[in-house]
C-alpha cells in the first residue's frame, strides 16, 4: 500500500467532486447574486441567468457522479 493509495485521501475522484460542490454552493449563488439586474451580461439578462445558471451545477454534479463511479468494481 502506498501513500496515495490509504483510505485517509480524498482520492482524485474525491477532489474532483469537492470542486463541484464548491461550484455548486458557492460560485453560481454568487454569480447570480452579482449579476446586473436591469442590463444583460455577454447578451444575457437577469431572467436568462436566473433560469440557465442553476442548471450548471445540475449538469456538473452529475457528470463528476458518473464520471467517479466508472471505475468502480
Amino acid at each position: 500500500m502506498t501513500a496515495s493509495d490509504s483510505d485517509d485521501d480524498l482520492g482524485r475522484a474525491g477532489w474532483v467532486l469537492v470542486a463541484a460542490v464548491v461550484v455548486a454552493v458557492l460560485v453560481v449563488p454568487v454569480s447570480i447574486y452579482l449579476w446586473p439586474a436591469g442590463g444583460a451580461v455577454l447578451g444575457a439578462t437577469y431572467r436568462s441567468a436566473m433560469l440557465v445558471l442553476p442548471m450548471v451545477p445540475a449538469v456538473l454534479l452529475g457528470l463528476v457522479a458518473v464520471w467517479s463511479m466508472r471505475d468502480r468494481r
